[in-house]
């Protein structure tokens, strides 16, 4: 994977010179722009592709917000900075405190930024169970808060801001003229009126670095030509992920590898920041940590159903957020899952998830499922003694997601790999201080080079702690935090 670094004596000449340049035209690069420009550095930034957008215009556009946002007061919602540092770092306890801290502490502050950057966030209140709603209001729940032992840890609050997508249309993920893609141009267009240049169809290839380990340019191509660029205060890494670099996939993401798996992403999502920030000395982490999904739900009424695995047994709370259950379907056995329903609760899932048959008893479905004789039988007895009294303490559900499957016909939904659409993306990257500065594997830090969004490692590293909007939020909050350090550096 690896590329190589240029010595800075090595180069004859530069064909452009600015004090902050930034790889990449995402939520993470356009927002370091931004901060660079408020902050008086000269900007320029490269995109690989022919535009602006990276992977979150392809998005829903959710962003992880709280502490008591605008949208939050607006509907009754009381949040504290305390209880989304509480709620993250039991999520991510292996995330740096300080960055979740810092993350917590100035939510409410970044969630202005981003209406007066981007584009105002709707006022209303979505308060059901999805995993991304068509209609037009901002603030959902969209992670594990009300999903046991989260629940404990810290006071469960709607944190999920969706931005509005165009003409309040719902646009499923992939497609363009969602929230993602109406931030993404509202962040843009800031950056260009604050003045930062841009360089599209630019492919970044090499960074060059002086006799004293600083990060001082970048070579990249356009269209086979090479071009040298000198930056007298630092470089920004905001390349994305690398899920569409299938060798680095098999070495560092094996479980996401999967082509039974649709990774999700730019088309140049090829880990090209993960390789230019390893080659000056920086490290990586978390990079077998992924993001996965393949929601069973909505309709809500699917929740009060239990996941068994090929031996009968349960294994997950069904009420948890979509990537978590999901992932732990993921872990179980030859990764064969079964959501089991009565005809009290049945519903067709959104997702095109296989209804595998109904069966008027539960020995027959156990039958049918070719499961061990009794297994279904002991673990809907033991599920449905303790859900008559609203209470599930083997994993714990939400009570108003727990009732005794009782009413006949019994149904199966096919929760196994292969047999619905599962998506995902890679959240690795490389190891970076609360100011965005790339880090060596001791902690030092590499003068001169920054990085940000889907090539760091910030704030969400795998999908049983995940919470939608948590990328999207880091991208723009740390990416904000590399252009406000690097602008600041000495040249």
């Amino acid at each position: 994977m690896a590329f190589e670094a240029i010595a800075l004596g090595d180069v004859d000449h530069f064909d452009d010179t600015t004090d902050v340049l930034v790889v990449g035209l995402g939520a993470a690069g356009a927002s370091a722009a931004i901060e660079a420009r408020q902050a008086g550095a000269e900007v320029l930034v490269l995109e690989r592709a022919s535009a602006g957008g990276g992977s979150t215009a392809l998005s829903g556009g959710f962003i992880y917000l709280g502490g008591g946002t605008r949208v939050q007061t607006l509907n009754g919602i009381e949040d504290t900075a305390e209880d989304m540092f509480q709620y993250l770092l039991a999520n991510s306890p292996e995330s740096d405190p300080k960055k979740i801290r810092l993350y917590a502490d100035q939510s409410v502050a970044h969630f202005d930024w981003l209406e007066a950057n981007a584009a105002r966030f709707d006022d209303g209140y979505y308060p059901h169970k999805h995993y991304e709603h068509a209609s037009a209001e901002s603030l959902a729940w969209t992670g594990n808060e009300l999903v046991w032992p989260f629940r404990e840890r810290a006071k469960p609050a709607p944190r999920g801001h969706k931005m509005p997508g165009k003409d309040d249309k719902h646009v499923g993920v992939g497609e363009t003229g969602g929230g993602g893609q109406v931030m993404m141009e509202g962040l843009i267009a800031t950056a260009r009126r604050l003045g930062a240049r841009f360089e599209y169809d630019a492919n970044a290839k090499q960074l060059i670095v002086d006799p004293a380990g600083r990060v001082v340019g970048l070579r990249y191509t356009r269209f086979q030509e090479d071009f040298f660029v000198r930056a007298r205060k630092g470089v920004v890494l905001a390349t994305g992920g690398f899920g569409a670099n299938q060798a680095m996939m098999d070495e560092y993401c094996p479980e996401l590898a999967s082509d039974t798996i649709v990774k999700i992403g730019s088309t140049y999502i090829e880990g090209v920041g993960h390789r230019l920030g390893v080659s000056a000395g920086g490290a990586l982490e978390h990079m077998d940590g992924y993001f996965v999904t393949s929601p069973f739900y909505p309709p809500e009424s699917l929740l009060k159903g239990i996941l068994v695995n090929k031996h009968g047994v349960r294994f997950v709370a069904e009420d948890s957020y979509h990537s978590r259950s999901t992932a732990a379907c993921l872990k179980q056995p030859d990764q064969i899952a079964y959501l089991i329903v009565d005809n009290a609760i049945f519903g067709r899932s959104e997702f095109p998830h296989e209804l595998i048959d109904a069966w008027e008893s539960v020995e027959e479905m156990e039958a049918g499922l070719g499961l061990p004789e009794g297994s279904l039988t002991r673990t809907l007895e033991t599920y449905n003694r303790h859900a008559a009294d609203d209470d599930d303490p083997e994993f714990h559900k939400y009570p108003k997601f727990v009732q005794p499957l009782v009413e006949p016909p019994f149904a199966a939904i096919n929760c196994s790999i292969g047999t619905a659409p599962f998506m995902g993306f890679t959240l690795g990257g490389l190891k970076t201080s609360v100011k965005g500065e790339v880090l060596t594997a001791a902690g030092a830090v590499i003068p001169g080079l920054y990085a940000a969004g889907a090539c760091a490692s910030n704030l969400a590293y795998d999908s049983m702690g995940y919470s939608s909007g948590a990328c999207i939020g880091e991208s723009t909050f740390f990416g904000r935090q590399c252009g406000i350090a690097a602008a600041q550096a000495a040249e």
